[in-house]
């Protein structure tokens, strides 16, 4: 796997964008699952996906398990959940990383770009929004992993689609300027 930063990674998703769409993948990472979401054949929206058991024993079977959503949804990169709010060596930002590199460690994802968005209370504003109903407890903390994954790939994929419609508006802005008699 390689890390690409933000924008660039949507800008290699666009250059490939012809008639095979690829998508993205979010991920929440947590302690004893990790959450995903997958965006629209567009990126411009994410849909809840599922919610993996993540053990250190198991990480041969979430790869392949990735290997076959890769191959189902063409997907093309995914958008891990950070904390970028707290410590770079907090728990939780270590778990990601540990996750990444082990998932590298698996020789599975080559060819495959990730990124680092930001999770800053995700699963909060989800477990708000949660909190009047009366779920089972597993139910309830599945829907809070994939809907924390969610609110990180949205969260990117409306930067990312915001960013590149001001560039071309800003590109389309210069080449009126340009072409203004003086």
């Amino acid at each position: 796997m390689k890390y690409l930063k933000p924008m660039k990674l949507f800008q290699e998703l666009s250059k490939s964008n012809g008639l095979n769409k690829r998508r993205l993948l979010g991920l929440d990472v947590g302690d004893k699952y990790v959450g995903l979401a997958l965006s629209d054949a567009n990126n411009k929206i994410a849909a809840p996906l599922s919610v993996l058991v993540r053990k250190k024993t198991n990480i041969d079977l979430m790869a392949t398990d990735f290997q076959s959503l890769i191959s189902e949804f063409s997907l093309s990169g995914f958008i891990f959940g950070y904390p970028f709010d707290r410590q770079k060596n907090s728990r939780d930002a270590v778990q990601v990383k540990l996750f990444i590199d082990d998932l590298t460690k698996t020789g599975k994802f080559e060819n495959l770009n990730y990124t680092f968005w930001d999770e800053c209370f995700t699963s909060k504003s989800v477990e708000f929004l949660l909190s009047p109903l009366n779920l089972h407890p597993v139910q309830y903390k599945t829907i809070v992993d994939k809907f924390a994954a969610v609110g990180i790939l949205q969260g990117y994929l409306d930067f990312a689609n915001r960013s590149q419609g001001q560039d071309a508006e800003n590109r389309i802005f210069q080449n009126e300027n340009d072409s203004q008699p003086r």
